[in-house]
């Protein structure tokens, strides 16, 4: 029955041109973690087609680092849950589905053409448990290079050239003689953890990256040649770090490249949104590489997820929104303001450019992709790892002796 209603809903929201005038209007609680001015842009660019289509989007924005799981978690609890969250964590989807409240979005997407169009890892990102419970709406890289190529210029190098991360370093002292940032970094532990797991996957490719990261961590994983490596690198980035670093928001970071008092920047390419929302041309301005060298990425696919509220109203809206998200041509211009990629595979091509190009290179070859640990680890865990880094980062006393040993202490904690 919970079945045919959907189907139903879905006809009838599918019968309303995204753009027409709205002849029904639904009230929805839309929470998410987003709070950059280009994340809320690309926001509005959903907001903007949902409204139109005769939903009302209520927003509730807690931004990154606060504790959200617990928030969302917090507010099933207390009765008073949202329509439609942004949620990464299958254990999310999970508890939802043991409380009879998941709304599972797979017949909806055959029903409209999307699955057939969206990428391996997208796919296995949105799946939980055999289930697409999901909304993508955005691809990312989480360790991508972009640089300023004013600066790259009067200092004379070329990041296109370079072959390893070995190749930055040892032109770093020439940068920062010539009065510049040379590496941008934001001192935030949820950057620093980003960070680590980015430079793992470049360094190691797949050697320990899903033993770490993977639903069921390999202890023996944690005490290799590999986490040394991964380590090393680690510290030598911590080393580049500014005064200014600490506590820094990664956009704010973003903006010492974008102004040329940094050369460069290794976060996810959600920064190329704020090069873009700053009038910043592609090419000219700035640019983008993999991190030189690189084995293999992480790919975060931001996404929705929606609450069964057993009201036909509201599922109906709920089901308008999820078209919305997933329509190739809306993917083309929220990626364009995000600074993300489609998350379809045949959206329009006019809106995409040469950072979009090496994304989608990425995309075709599953075998260097390791989805975010956001999608797969064990959150205290994950915690942990994020704790035991933030140390290591803020403490240059400590060896990689001393993170192996307290991260296998919390490994023995939690499992």
């Amino acid at each position: 029955m919970r079945c045919r209603l959907r189907m139903a809903a879905l006809a009838a929201a599918l019968s309303l041109p995204l753009l027409a005038a709205p002849a029904w209007a639904q009230e929805l609680l839309i929470y998410h973690n987003w709070s950059s001015p280009t994340e809320m842009a690309s926001l509005k660019v959903l907001r903007d087609r949902f409204e139109a289509g005769g939903g009302v989007w209520k927003d509730l924005s807690i931004p990154h680092d606060s504790g959200t799981n617990v928030s969302l978690i917090n507010m099933l609890t207390g009765g008073n849950p949202p329509d439609i969250f942004m949620e990464s964590s299958p254990g999310i989807f999970r508890d939802l589905k043991s409380q009879g409240l998941a709304f599972p979005v797979g017949a909806l997407f055959d029903e409209i053409g999307a699955t057939k169009n969206l990428p391996d890892s997208v796919l296995k990102s949105i799946t939980v448990d055999g289930e697409i419970v999901k909304i993508p709406t955005a691809v990312h890289i989480d360790g991508m290079v972009f640089y300023n190529t004013h600066v790259a210029q009067a200092v004379g190098v070329d990041p296109k050239s370079w072959k390893s991360l070995d190749d930055f370093f040892a032109v770093a002292d020439k940068i920062k003689a010539a009065g510049y940032i040379p590496l941008a970094i934001g001192g935030e532990k949820w950057q620093i953890g980003y960070l680590l797991h980015a430079l793992m996957a470049a360094q190691t490719g797949g050697a320990i990256y899903e033993r770490i990261y993977g639903g069921t961590p390999d202890r023996s994983a944690i005490d290799t040649p590999e986490m040394r490596a991964t380590l090393a690198l680690f510290r030598k980035f911590q080393q580049q770090a500014d005064p200014g670093s600490p506590n820094r928001k990664w956009n704010d970071t973003t903006n010492l490249v974008i102004t040329g008092k940094a050369f460069m920047q290794v976060h996810g390419d959600w920064m190329k949104g704020e090069f873009r929302s700053a009038g910043k041309q592609l090419g000219t301005d700035y640019n983008c590489i993999n991190i030189p060298g690189t084995k293999g990425v992480v790919v975060t696919v931001d996404a929705f997820g929606l609450l069964d509220t057993k009201d036909a109203a509201k599922t109906k809206a709920q089901t308008l929104f999820a078209s919305i998200v997933v329509d190739p041509q809306v993917q083309a211009e929220f990626a364009a303001v995000k600074g993300s990629s489609p998350v379809r595979l045949d959206s329009p091509a006019d809106k995409l450019d040469a950072c979009n190009a090496i994304v989608h290179d990425l995309l075709a070859d599953p075998a260097i992709q390791h989805q975010s640990p956001h999608n797969t680890a064990d959150p205290d865990w994950l915690s942990a790892i994020w704790d035991e880094a933030d140390k290591f980062w803020n403490d240059p006393g400590m060896t990689d002796a001393d993170f192996i040993a307290g991260l296998q202490d919390s490994y023995d904690t939690i499992f």
